[in-house]
């Protein structure tokens, strides 16, 4: 196979990995009260009891198949370090959660950036890529931050950026 022919497809993953540590690195350096407003698409609204409707997914059943690339940049934080049962350790990872949804929401239209040396069947290749790999990870944050509100709510605490 001739390095031509493959152009259009090193071309997308040189695309897709800079792309993501752009956006993951600029989401770094979010201070933490950006991050305890609202998120994207007005989740907040339903999370006193969690996006429950989202359990018929079978999220967790294949959530463990998504990799926790939190501490891939500097400045980041691996999800994992922070599950305990402590009122700060919650709060930090539901800010880690908004975090985490922003970088994918912002990753989606990326995608159409490829509309530059691509033929628009390479750009239709390129949003599915987009959807398929950040629309699990989408859902996930939400449910997480779901489970996190009930329960910092068991503890007896009322997350005041619901």
């Amino acid at each position: 196979m001739a390095l031509r022919s493959l152009l259009p497809l090193l071309s997308s993953l040189a695309f897709w990995l800079l792309a993501s540590l752009l956006v993951g690195s600029l989401a770094n350096q979010l201070p933490p009260r950006w991050l305890q407003g609202p998120s994207p698409r007005g989740s907040q609204a339903r999370a006193p009891q969690g996006d429950r409707r989202l359990d018929p997914l079978g999220i967790r059943t294949w959530k463990r198949w998504i990799p926790d690339a939190g501490d891939a940049l500097p400045g980041g934080v691996r999800k994992a370090t922070l599950v305990r049962r402590k009122r700060a350790a919650l709060e930090r990872l539901v800010q880690e959660t908004r975090r985490a949804e922003l970088v994918h929401w912002a990753l989606l239209p990326a995608g159409l950036l490829t509309a530059l040396w691509l033929p628009p069947s390479g750009v239709l290749v390129n949003q599915l890529f987009a959807l398929a790999f950040n629309l699990p990870c989408l859902i996930l944050q939400r449910f997480n931050r779901g489970r996190l509100h009930r329960c910092l709510a068991r503890l007896g605490v009322r997350s005041p950026h619901v």
